[in-house]
């Protein structure tokens, strides 16, 4: 255990000490902090996007999914989220550089104005803190095997390492650390799946292996586990993107309009391929002949077990490969926190809070907030239990909201009036809400993707209809 130790430690202390150079430039304002001084290059830029997405979703959420299903379903995450990307790049990245704003709810307030600002960022920090402690679980469920530590005591260290970074560098430091995140991940991932499908030589055991199990023939086709999950993972993935605040922080920081569509696009060439890789490390997992995978109680621990098992992968290899794991996890974990910094910071201190501030105290508040994030997220990590993609899913759910209001914003203002909009985000993200206690107490059935969804479209619509009645203008 001394040498995956070794290597992860060594790893932490590096990401650390690059922070530390990005420090001065991301104290100079609060432009430098929140979004680089919007001096992002195409290939930092397209990493950081990525990076919200090649987190602990896409390792332990794609990698868990991938063992309990036993097919290749979860790879749908990493497709369709790659597919809404490319569409970002070719509809509103343009629109969302050229506005120079810092969030999505900013976005929307230049759009329909204040009021329907002020509510979609409630909205979007329920979505972001839910995915944010869920991130926070993902890099915990990695550290507790491997430190032999308790999961409070893994969360409580992993919310530690995400602060320190965050917190000296701002989106500089995600910038640069996330480069050095994306080389690690696909380096240490594509060994370990080298390694696991030379020693079973090849797909055509693993296919006859999952047969043996119980997974359908076609296994590998991702509809095999069900249509409707599927079909939201889909839509979720397409539309989350739109208005995921941690996903489109990086185009607000692009250096120009025609980077911040570019990077759009090269971020799907990044995101694809590593969904594919893990789900297959899950299925290899679940074969059973390298570890005990009936002595797994709980599916999130199933690829840290794997990594750290000699009869799959030499301890080095093993470590550098959880070192790729973990990378994948602190991409996006940073990304996600300062997402809710950034939305605590801009929409509702600057803009509701004390609108004449300096610059220098936002900076400071924003440092501050990056502490407060994690001191409510960690007793959510700690306490909240489910599965990791169901419950990021919520977050998905909330966003696709804001998708379909940000598109109608900017193509079709005439169809949405500021009233629809504020009762889509109240409506829907309470419906949503209502929809995750219904689904936890067993009193139905429903993926949280269409209810928002639907939800969205039906406050729209009446919110239409009441400004029509009371005489007020459609648009904004």
């Amino acid at each position: 255990m001394n040498t995956y130790l070794t290597v992860i430690l060594s790893y932490f202390l590096f990401i650390i000490l690059v922070s530390l150079f990005t420090r001065r430039i991301a104290s100079r304002s609060a432009a430098d902090f929140l979004v680089a001084g919007r001096n992002l290059g195409l290939v930092a830029c397209a990493v950081v996007v990525a990076s919200e997405w090649l987190g602990g979703m896409s390792t332990i959420g794609v990698s868990e999914k991938a063992f309990t299903s036993g097919t290749m379903q979860p790879v749908l995450y990493n497709i369709s989220t790659a597919a809404g990307m490319i569409i970002i790049g070719f509809t509103v990245a343009r629109h969302y550089r050229e506005k120079n704003v810092h969030t999505v709810s900013e976005m929307l307030e230049s759009l329909f104005g204040r009021k329907a600002g002020s509510i979609s960022a409630i909205a979007f920090m329920i979505a972001y803190i839910t995915l944010s402690y869920v991130q926070l679980q993902t890099c915990a469920s990695v550290l507790a095997p491997l430190f032999e530590i308790s999961w409070t005591n893994a969360v409580l260290v992993s919310s530690i390492i995400i602060t320190a970074y965050t917190y000296v560098g701002g989106m500089h430091a995600l910038a640069i650390t996330g480069i050095i995140h994306v080389i690690a991940m696909f380096l240490g991932t594509g060994i370990a799946l080298f390694v696991g499908l030379e020693k079973m030589s090849g797909m055509q055991t693993l296919s006859a292996r999952l047969v043996e199990l119980g997974s359908p023939a076609n296994w590998y086709n991702p509809f095999s586990g069900g249509i409707s999950y599927a079909l939201s993972l889909v839509v979720g993935g397409v539309l989350g993107g739109m208005a995921g605040q941690a996903s489109i922080q990086p185009i607000f920081s692009a250096r120009n309009i025609r980077t911040a569509k570019n990077a759009a696009i090269l971020s799907s060439l990044i995101i694809a391929p590593f969904g594919i890789m893990v789900a297959l490390l899950g299925l290899i997992a679940k074969t059973g002949f390298f570890i005990d995978a009936d002595a797994i109680m709980n599916p999130k621990m199933v690829l840290p077990a794997l990594l750290t098992s000699e009869s799959f992968i030499h301890p080095v290899l093993g470590g550098i490969a959880l070192a790729g794991i973990l990378a994948a996890i602190l991409s996006t974990v940073g990304p996600v926190n300062f997402a809710v910094v950034t939305i605590a910071t801009r929409d509702i201190y600057h803009n509701l809070v004390n609108r004449t501030a300096a610059d220098r105290k936002i900076v400071a508040t924003a440092r501050r907030l990056v502490v407060l994030v994690n001191l409510v997220t960690v007793p959510l990590a700690i306490f909240i239990h489910g599965a990791i993609l169901d419950a990021a899913y919520v977050s998905y759910a909330i966003r696709a909201i804001g998708a379909i209001v940000i598109v109608l914003g900017i193509y079709r203002k005439g169809w949405i009036s500021s009233t629809g909009v504020r009762w889509a985000f109240a409506g829907g993200t309470v419906s949503v809400l209502l929809a995750v206690l219904g689904n936890r107490f067993g009193l139905f059935s429903i993926e949280e993707t269409f209810v928002g969804v639907g939800s969205a479209i039906f406050f729209i619509v009446t919110g239409n209809l009441w400004s029509k009645w009371s005489g007020r203008p459609v648009s904004g």
